[in-house]
């Protein structure tokens, strides 16, 4: 693995090909490491029998008990009407609870059930685990620092 501060392989430079343009975008860059991880994580996220999205939802529910399905789907950048089978889905499989709030009886208050909670505990350990077969070299501060600097890109796309 190339340390941090050297020079990325591009992965085509064993055949001789450069992309010396590509590898200066940052998005595509991003597209590369994810497209390394989602692959793994999916698959320990299939021994629980969640997909990516499920695994998402039922974790932001977790963290945010009563969570109305409009907040959640402004949480995940997704149309409300995409959240209705996944949160059918996670109440079906006694995941999470979906209960009328008595103020407004159109809307719904999400909370994780302990199951829900123990599961995406445990699914989350092992997409970390999955991580690391990708970024496992990061130290700590590395880490930090990513997870900061991809957070304050996510905060100004926002506005």
């Amino acid at each position: 693995m190339p340390k941090p501060d050297e020079s990325p392989d591009s992965g085509t430079e064993k055949k001789g090909i450069t992309d010396s343009v590509l590898f200066s975008l940052i998005g595509y860059r991003l597209k590369r490491v994810y497209m390394q991880i989602q692959p793994l994580a999916q698959r320990v996220l299939a021994e629980n029998d969640l997909r990516v999205v499920s695994f998402s939802c039922l974790s932001i529910i977790t963290d945010n008990p009563g969570i109305v399905q409009s907040e959640l789907a402004d949480a995940l950048q997704m149309e409300r009407s995409n959240l209705v089978v996944i949160i059918d889905e996670l109440e079906e499989r006694g995941l999470i609870t979906r209960k009328k709030i008595p103020t407004d009886r159109r809307r719904y208050a999400l909370t994780a059930t302990l199951r829900g909670r123990h599961l995406r505990d445990r699914a989350a350990a092992k997409v970390r685990t999955a991580e690391d077969e990708v970024l496992g070299w990061l130290d700590e501060d590395d880490r930090d620092r990513l997870l900061t600097i991809l957070g304050r890109l996510e905060r100004r796309t926002a506005r």
